[in-house]
């Protein structure tokens, strides 16, 4: 169970330090931020492999990688959706 704690909390700094680094903002906040900490680790490992630190099953560089790709194509889908309306 603390284990599981540890993967949301380490997701969403994650996702929240790639918001950062991009200057955009996660839709869906907190719950956004953990969502795009955990699939962009998915993303950034399955494409980089596992490298570099690992904490609470989280590769760092790849993870965060990931994560700033994966809000960055949500910013864009999002912002055309809002200019097409």
């Amino acid at each position: 169970m603390i284990s599981f704690i540890w993967y949301l909390i380490i997701g969403g700094v994650l996702g929240w330090l790639a918001g950062v680094i991009i200057g955009r903002d996660v839709p869906g906040g907190i719950i956004g931020n953990i969502i795009a900490g955990i699939v962009g680790s998915w993303i950034g490992s399955a494409i980089l492999g596992n490298w570099g630190w690992e904490v609470a099953d989280f590769y760092v560089f790849p993870a965060l990688l990931g994560a700033i790709a994966l809000i960055f194509i949500v910013s864009v889908i999002m912002r055309s959706m809002r200019k097409a309306t």
